[in-house]
Parts: structure tokens; sequence; C-alpha cells
């Protein structure tokens, strides 16, 4: 199989190093200069540092006609980009009869639509790809994965979801295999769901871990984290199973406890009382978790879901509340039943 991967991130970039080991792949770079340096050190040294890129993965730089001319050969897209990269790499598949999958996570921010008569919510990929390519074979790769583990070959598991399930397993097949093992879903909203809102988490499990709160306190905040996401995630149409299992729980516990995590360094910092342009200006990627407790914290009030952990999180980040004052006011809430 031809898979041609479009963003060479970190995430893309490991993906591109982790199937050339069984398909001819693409890694397709928007920066010239990048795309340059990576074709010649033959390593992606601004976004994953230390990983040789093997001699058979081709470095492509990413421009109209370059793409025009090799589109057509591609059997496979993967769409590598962050939330703000997939309008306009969607828009430029529109019309392919090749299937496609996107790693991203989170939500479009609602000033990126362009017009006037945007929503006021932001959108998930699923809403974006219904917008932009309608027609596209379409669906979402996503699981507990660093992408340095992954680029590394070590054992991984993730879940690919489409509408369509034909398509969710056979691309589910074609990129699976002992060390990176993929399972197919029909559950796209609940897979969605759960790879946006363990980002916001991840920062609430940051901040407790910045203030030396341990172990214990971890634990609580995820099993608590765990039950906001699942609230959210039945409102909106996702299955309960699929909250509980890789894309949801499984990718909250990692985003919450591994020190890869960039959501989970935000909440240390915020913690050690970083301003947040400072907090990410020193981490130099992209942490979509920052952006996606605004929208988070948009929907639970339109469908008055109860996220406490999440409204927190949302006030440190875009209502300048302390980091303290945060935990504090979780702290203080009245005791309720487990499961209401």
């Amino acid at each position: 199989m031809k898979i041609f991967v479009l963003g060479a991130g970190a995430w893309g970039t490991a993906l591109a190093v982790n199937a050339s080991a069984r398909h001819q792949v693409g890694l397709w770079a928007r920066d010239a200069a990048q795309c340059a340096l990576m074709r010649s050190q033959r390593e992606n040294a601004r976004y994953l540092p230390g990983i040789a890129l093997p001699p058979s993965l081709a470095i492509e730089h990413f421009d109209a006609s370059a793409w025009a001319r090799q589109a057509a050969q591609g059997d496979l897209f993967i769409v590598a980009t962050p939330m703000s990269g997939l309008r306009p790499t969607l828009e430029l598949l529109r019309s392919a009869t090749q299937p496609v999958a996107w790693l991203c996570k989170g939500f479009e921010l609602p000033q990126a639509h362009g017009h006037a008569s945007a929503p006021a919510l932001g959108l998930m990929a699923h809403e974006v790809c219904a917008q932009v390519a309608p027609k596209l074979f379409a669906g979402a790769l996503s699981g507990p994965s660093f992408a340095l583990e992954v680029a590394r070959g070590l054992p991984t598991a993730l879940t690919l979801a489409s509408n369509d399930g034909e398509f969710s397993e056979q691309a589910a097949q074609a990129l699976h295999h002992a060390r990176l093992r993929i399972y197919s879903s029909t559950d796209v909203v609940g897979v969605e769901v759960g790879g946006a809102v363990k980002n916001v988490l991840a920062i609430a499990a940051g901040i407790a871990d910045g203030m030396g709160f341990g172990h214990n306190a971890r634990a609580a905040l995820i099993t608590r984290g765990l039950a906001e996401m699942s609230r959210l995630g039945l409102k909106m149409g996702g299955q309960a199973e699929t909250l509980g299992g890789l894309s949801g729980a499984g990718d909250l516990i990692l985003t919450c406890t591994g020190d890869l995590s960039r959501n989970r360094q935000v909440g240390i910092m915020l913690a050690q009382k970083h301003s947040l342009p400072n907090i990410l200006q020193q981490l130099g990627h992209v942490a979509e978790g920052v952006y996606t407790a605004r929208e988070v914290h948009k929907l639970a009030q339109r469908l008055a879901v109860d996220m406490p952990i999440c409204t927190a999180v949302y006030r440190v980040l875009h209502e300048q509340m302390s980091a303290a004052s945060a935990v504090e006011n979780l702290l203080s809430r009245s005791p309720n039943s487990e499961f209401n």
C-alpha cells in the first residue's frame, strides 16, 4: 500500500516511520526548509529528534503542483496536522476517492471557519469533514500514544473510527501489526470526545502534580475526569464502551501520567505560576488542551453537563484564576453520590 502522511510534526513523522516498515510511505511537509533538513539529515530534528528516518521513507515538500502530480498514486491519506490545519487539508482532499484518516484531537476554533456566519461553537474533526468533504471515506485514528514511542516501535494500541464500518476495518487492517495494534470502531463521536477532553484533564493532572498533591489525588482526578468525559460523550451520542476504551480511558490515563504529555507539562508550569504565553513559548509545540478547554466549557454549558474539573481548567487558562484558587474551589465542593 502507498500511504501519504500530510503533516511532518512529531505524530505524523512517528506514524510515517512506523508504517514505512510495511508500506511505501511519503511524508509531506509544508515548510520547505524543514523538508530540506529532513532529507539531508534523515531526521526530524525539530519535532522528533534522535529518530532516524528510514531510507525508504520519501520526504516531500507540500505544494499544490507537487501534490497534484502525486496524489492519485496514494492508497491512503493520513492527515497529521493540528486541528487548525484540518479544514484546508480536507478541502484539498474533498474530491479524493482514496480513504482519509486524521490524527488531530480537539476542536476547530470558531474563527477558523473564515466567514461571518461561523457557529459560536468549535467543531470536532468529523463535523469539519461533514462540512468540507462529506463524500470522503474518512475517520479518526486515536488512542493512548506518544509519538516518540510509536517511532521507536514500542507496543501501542489505537482505535480507528469511521461511520463507514467497512472503511474502518480495512484501514485498521492496513496499519495494524504486532507492535501497532489498530482496533476498528463506528463510534466517531465517542472517539473524538475522548481525544479532545483528555487533553483538558491532563492540564488538571499537571496542576495537581505541580502542586505536589501526590498519587492518590492524581488517581482521583483521573477517575472523576473520566466521569466528566463520559457524561459529555454520552450526551453527544457517543457510546459508553468507547469512552471506557482506548480512545477514552486509555488516552486519558496516558496523558495524565506520562512525562511526554505536553498538556500535563502546561499544568505543571501553571502550578509553578508561569504565565500561559510563557508556557506556550517554552513548549514550542501545540498543546491542544489550552484551546480545547474553552470549547469544552461552552459545550458543557450548552448541554447542561456537569464538568467541574474542566471548568476549573478553563478558568485558570482563560479567566486568570490562580491554580491554587481553582484547586481550593474543587476541594470545597459539597459531597455527593459518586455516580450521580
